[in-house]
């Protein structure tokens, strides 16, 4: 199958009629050989497509063409270390050997717009301002409108492991009000993808950024961990407690990485806030750490956690820390008494 044949497709125009099946993968695999599931096929036919194209291809600077706001990647969050593989790869080959999808822009900035390829565009990017500015951007010219640029792009997306599903969810939640009138149902159809999975996926955008950047990355919040954190955050009483939590978590996220530490998994992340939220309101008690007539922090008691001290910037030795401590965890009263 030829690659407009296959861009043909899957970009379809809306039709009333039910959707068809999809079309037999080119390179059909041996009889006997485990099934793939149809974003597999999709997938696997417009790399391959993307690689046997016998289409002019145009070479440009990255600087020429803008980066299309409609696709899911987060762009800034591209770096060095996140593409070194794939920055080596173009190097050793002196460009990009699966061409980028770029359409015209009239009445644009810059000449072109890129659909699909943004890792791709960040690598040539850097490698033009590290010594190497003579390697350009492999490109096929498309026509599409947004909508099937949406579609484009998350036929290449869909199976990244580099990109968040907190960015799917966004991308998908920003094309339901652009281009299907808000309904997921039409987005759904169109893209391929069940009901269920399409609204976990935007249930994701739900999650405010005090919770999110508990984290240590976004990558670490997955759709499953929304089936936990949304229930709460949806409850006006409980919302506070767990943004509170996430603030504690995300202070500690930070000292890790300032010490060069683990950061705290994305699991224990949502088992801490769901632990934060899991006990009766109204049980902890807090108390304000003084030092010097000054207050250097909170202490906070609860009886199913036992004590949190939280503790502020300040220019007090250690030992002035611990002797402001000391009182307040002996009215506490966690200390056993009696053992021997």
């Amino acid at each position: 199958m030829s690659r407009r044949s296959l861009i043909g497709e899957a970009l379809a125009a809306p039709d009333p009629t039910p959707a068809p099946s999809p079309m037999p993968d080119a390179n059909e695999v041996a009889p006997t050989a485990a099934p793939r599931n149809f974003t597999t096929r999709r997938l696997e036919g417009f790399t391959e497509a993307a690689r046997m194209v016998k289409r002019p291809t145009i070479r440009l600077k990255p600087a020429e063409c803008s980066i299309w706001s409609g696709n899911a990647r987060d762009y800034a969050q591209l770096s060095e270390d996140r593409l070194h593989t794939l920055i080596e790869s173009i190097q050793a080959e002196n460009g990009n050997r699966i061409p980028v999808v770029v359409r015209r822009t009239p009445q644009g900035d810059q000449q072109y717009e890129l659909i699909i390829g943004t890792r791709r565009h960040w690598a040539v990017s850097w490698l033009n301002a590290h010594h190497y500015p003579d390697i350009e951007l492999v490109a096929i010219i498309e026509d599409l409108d947004d909508e099937a640029a949406f579609r484009l792009a998350d036929i290449e997306n869909r199976e990244r492991e580099d990109i968040s599903d907190l960015e799917r969810g966004l991308n998908y939640k920003a094309a339901i009000d652009a281009y299907y009138d808000g309904l997921q149902a039409r987005l759904a159809e169109r893209v391929k993808i069940s009901k269920s999975t399409l609204a976990r996926y935007v249930g994701l955008t739900e999650i405010p950024p005090a919770i999110v950047s508990a984290f240590a990355s976004p990558m670490d919040l997955q759709v499953r961990h929304g089936d936990k954190l949304l229930p709460p955050l949806r409850n006006p009483a409980l919302r506070p407690r767990m943004e509170e939590a996430a603030a504690r978590i995300a202070a500690e996220q930070s000292f890790r990485q300032s010490g060069d530490e683990e950061p705290i998994s994305g699991a224990e992340v949502v088992a801490r806030l769901v632990k934060a939220v899991s006990g009766r309101p109204g049980r902890a008690q807090k108390a304000t750490i003084e030092a010097q007539g000054k207050p250097i922090g909170q202490i906070e008691k609860d009886r199913a956690r036992g004590l949190t001290i939280t503790l502020n910037p300040t220019d007090l030795s250690a030992e002035e820390i611990v002797e402001a401590l000391r009182p307040l965890i002996a009215n506490a009263k966690i200390l056993k008494t009696g053992s021997r």
